[in-house]
């Protein structure tokens, strides 16, 4: 049987009708996956819920948190256990595997209590709009049709996942000084490509402003308006950032002396937008072909 084999047993766990006996012995499983697993199920009795909300490993308890049963006591230990300072290991100090796996799995939970979605929140999203999880709000922002006042309050919500999430799913009701704000205060987790100004069209105007913007985030930003005017694409090319002058690299108005500055940029990315530009100098374009031997 699939329950039986330990390569098997933690994808079987949410597909079983869970009795007591079984629900007991995969609660005490060596195997934090299992655990885990089981932490997650609905059929858990409560007695082994609580009994996994202090389990050492930070993904089962982070499971339990995630529960829609949990006590809100239970609960809220849980988040501060898992938001509390992490200590990392050093792997190369350590012989101890079991040790480095319970660390690296408390890293991750702490690092997924943040982002989590929970989907029985998404789909009664009103009690949990002032919970004191950013998850949880973060999950309610996701839910269709909230009312205006409620979309508001969760676009000046203190956390940056949330204001960007409700923001996402509400677009119709962002206006451009809530997209720019809720751009400026974007704070992802890791580094990431996209950024919320990719959902939303700024006015020329207000690209023409951000090109002398104390924060080259939002300079960059000013290359995305077609009719840019040449001296202020002048003034992006020279900037002192090169994500600046990267992102004015493609400009059509950008002139061809500036172009072969940037051709030359100490900045091999600033280059490279530069060589791929399709507005690129003629002349340019037969120097590149030429130094590539075509």
């Amino acid at each position: 049987m699939l329950l039986n084999d330990p390569c098997t047993r933690a994808g079987v766990v949410r597909h079983l009708d869970l009795d007591h006996a079984t629900a007991l012995r995969l609660a005490e499983d060596p195997d934090h996956k299992v655990r885990r697993e089981a932490a997650a199920h609905p059929q858990l009795p409560a007695e082994l819920r609580d009994r996994l909300a202090g389990d050492p490993n930070g993904s089962v308890r982070l499971s339990v948190f995630a529960r829609r049963d949990t006590p809100e006591p239970v609960r809220a230990r849980i988040y501060r256990e898992l938001t509390s300072p992490r200590h990392t290991v050093d792997v190369e100090d350590t012989d101890d595997d079991d040790r480095i796996v319970a660390d690296l799995e408390s890293w991750y939970a702490h690092i997924e209590v943040r982002s989590l979605h929970l989907d029985w929140v998404t789909a009664d999203p009103l009690p949990h709009v002032a919970s004191p999880y950013a998850c949880f709000r973060m999950s309610a922002a996701m839910a269709p049709s909230l009312p205006p006042q409620v979309v508001r309050r969760l676009l000046d919500d203190e956390d940056s996942h949330v204001r960007t999430t409700m923001a996402r799913h509400a677009p119709d009701l962002v206006d451009e000084p809530t997209a720019e704000r809720i751009d400026r205060e974007f704070r992802p987790d890791k580094p990431v490509l996209w950024r919320p100004a990719d959902d939303f069209a700024f006015s020329p105007q207000t690209l023409r402003r951000f090109a002398t913007d104390a924060d080259p985030r939002m300079r960059c930003l000013a290359a995305r308006d077609p009719d840019l005017p040449c001296k202020l694409a002048l003034q992006l090319a020279a900037d002192t950032q090169p994500e600046v002058r990267r992102s004015i690299a493609g400009h059509r108005n950008l002139p061809s002396k500036a172009q072969d500055n940037l051709l030359g940029d100490p900045n091999e990315w600033v280059v490279h937008a530069t060589a791929a530009s399709p507005w690129l100098a003629l002349k340019q374009m037969q120097r590149l072909l030429a130094l590539a031997g075509l």
